[in-house]
């Protein structure tokens, strides 16, 4: 398993890392899974055997159950994983139980490790962006948890690029500690990331976290033109939230046809092209993969190892490219002074 630098850190994560958003499987995300500890701790062991070292949840993945059966299945052996873990969003009735104030993060981080059988958090990330709460006081809470000892390192998720500089520019002025890592959505059918948040991560040192990357369900390869939906999927789900951002058909059928080329190629699954293409964009640290049995695992972990050409790359991006939105479109003409990625 390859590790690579997170960020502008000296810290070094695999460029795999296991979701457990399946792990539990209470109330709204069941439809993702609902592995229990038992099968929990099968599926660390295959992580571990195969290097995947990296274990990623949040506070509101089933109500709190998911950091608690991942927290079951790496028992005695917390030095061999690092776990990242998320808070922001609302975790009880109260006023409080919500963003990113003082209050609020300082309890969540302390429930986190209750329930992950922890002393100590390695990656924590606010789970969204909270325009309530100063980032003076966000930051200086981040740093009285990082000097306990309590986490070790910084990032955001669903941020806006605006958002995360603003984070960045009060760190600066502070001497608080800085984003590294920004956990967020990117799959060959969802480049939006490449537009503002990709350049601004280069530029400034913040590694990507990418979750979603088989583009909610939709690159697995059991999706294809006139074809129903899989009974299992959570593409077959009604729920409006756990339908994803909408994709047209069409431009769905035609990044999975360049998918099939590729996986004919190559010797590979659909899933496994998808995340090595990630695997090759600038910034990506570690894609956050999901799984719900051993089978799932194993084909995902067979994503690393190797590496398209440049020309499977360049099919997959051909395929994949959408017309941008103002001011994007307009800069992408300027490229003697202003390239894509921005590289500084």
């Amino acid at each position: 398993m390859e590790y690579r630098q997170l960020g502008r850190s000296g810290f070094n994560v695999p460029v795999l890392t296991l979701g457990t958003g399946t792990f539990s499987g209470q109330g709204g995300l069941a439809a993702w899974g609902a592995t229990n500890a038992t099968e929990a701790a099968h599926l660390v062991d295959i992580c571990l055997d195969k290097g995947l070292t990296m274990f990623d949840s949040a506070d509101i993945y089933s109500g709190g159950g998911s950091e608690e059966v991942l927290g079951a299945a790496i028992k005695g052996r917390r030095d061999k994983v690092l776990i990242s873990t998320k808070a922001t969003f609302r975790s009880g009735p109260g006023p409080n139980d919500v963003g990113s104030s003082r209050f609020h993060v300082t309890r969540a981080v302390e429930s986190s490790l209750k329930r992950l059988g922890t002393d100590h958090i390695d990656l924590f990330q606010l789970h969204g962006y909270d325009a309530k709460t100063p980032p003076e006081e966000v930051l200086s809470t981040l740093d009285d948890l990082i000097r306990a000892g309590k986490i070790g390192y910084i990032g955001v998720s669903n941020f806006s690029g605006w958002h995360l500089m603003k984070s960045l520019a009060v760190a600066d002025r502070h001497g608080l500690p800085r984003v590294v890592a920004n956990q967020t959505y990117y799959a060959l059918v969802g480049r939006d990331y490449e537009w503002e948040l990709m350049p601004l991560g280069l530029d400034q040192g913040v590694g990507a976290v990418v979750w979603s990357p088989l583009g909610w369900g939709r690159l697995t390869g059991k999706i294809r033109r006139g074809a129903p939906l899989p009974e299992v999927s959570r593409r077959n789900v009604k729920a409006s939230n756990d339908m994803g951002p909408p994709v047209d058909d069409e431009y769905l059928y035609k990044v999975v046809d360049a998918l099939d080329q590729v996986a004919k190629e190559t010797g590979k699954t659909v899933p496994q092209v998808a995340l090595n293409w990630l695997l090759q964009r600038p910034t990506v640290a570690t894609v956050v993969i999901g799984a719900r049995n051993e089978q799932q695992l194993t084909d995902n972990l067979g994503a690393v190892g190797w590496n398209l050409t440049t020309d499977q790359v360049k099919t997959l991006d051909q395929a994949s490219a959408v017309t941008l939105p103002y001011p994007y479109w307009h800069q992408r003409q300027f490229k003697e002074r202003n390239p894509f990625p921005t590289r500084v």
